[in-house]
């Protein structure tokens, strides 16, 4: 048996001896089925031999990702702290050149992924590196793969150790989850909060490929489970994709924007 994915969110299935009838996470609004190709799933040693690690320094943290971008084409990072090193966010690829390099620098102490998008091989590589997997609880619908490993919290802000903590935002998913890292002042936010071109804006949205909108009260819901963090810096979900200072305002004033173009104040 093998371990399929989905070509276009990089989901990791369970091993099988054939691929899954459906993606539930691209069936879903925010994420998508391609119209020209249907559901297509490529197994992990497929994955593999067509890719090679990227792994370059974003901006001061350690980002990880593979060559060419496969599926959404999220990077991993990797935050390291007194506690043991946190590996924020996932992809769907694993190699030796990147187990090597992880060990390196650590391994790893946990991982933690901002929302389902993004959920990936988190199970490849918590049994690589033998740390558990940290997601809210509201998304445990959304794990495709189950796994002694994946534990879930509940509540609104969750400690890790170290000045690091996972902050419940909702927006783009109910238990969309964003980690702030005291030491460094920053904020890492997948895309619960986007990077956007304009870097003195950030975005908020339900579904960014289908352009689908988020309601006044999800936004207000962000801006509220932020207000009480201190941070100067926003790294989004991409390579390069850092609101490099002031991210805090950046945040209210975008709120403030997408809250009057959508009518609600």
């Amino acid at each position: 048996m093998t371990t399929y994915l989905c070509q276009a969110c990089a989901t990791q299935y369970p091993p099988s001896d054939a691929p899954p009838t459906a993606c539930p996470i691209c069936e879903d609004p925010r994420q998508y089925i391609r119209h020209d190709t249907g559901q297509v799933w490529v197994t992990w040693e497929e994955l593999i031999d067509g890719h090679e690690a990227d792994i370059r320094d974003d901006h001061g943290i350690l980002g990880i990702g593979c060559a060419p971008s496969f599926a959404i084409g999220q990077r991993a990072l990797l935050v390291k702290s007194r506690a043991g090193n946190v590996l924020w966010d996932c992809i769907p690829y694993l190699d030796a050149r990147i187990a090597e390099r992880v060990r390196a620098e650590g391994g790893l102490a946990a991982i933690a992924i901002s929302h389902p998008h993004y959920y990936s091989a988190m199970v490849e590589w918590a049994h690589a590196f033998g740390c558990p997997v940290v997601i809210h609880e509201a998304e445990r619908k959304w794990v495709m793969r189950s796994d002694p490993a994946v534990r879930f919290w509940e509540g609104e802000t969750h400690k890790l150790g170290g000045g690091l903590t996972l902050i419940r935002c909702g927006g783009h998913f109910e238990g969309g989850q964003v980690l702030h890292w005291a030491e460094r002042r920053a904020l890492l936010s997948g895309d619960i909060v986007q990077v956007i071109p304009d870097r003195r804006y950030v975005g908020f949205m339900y579904s960014y490929p289908n352009l689908i909108p988020l309601p006044a009260p999800a936004i207000r819901r962000v801006v509220e489970a932020l207000e009480p963090l201190s941070f100067d810096r926003l790294y989004g979900a991409f390579a390069g994709l850092v609101v490099q200072e002031d991210a805090k305002a950046a945040v209210r004033r975008s709120a403030e924007r997408y809250l009057r173009a959508i009518g609600a104040c």
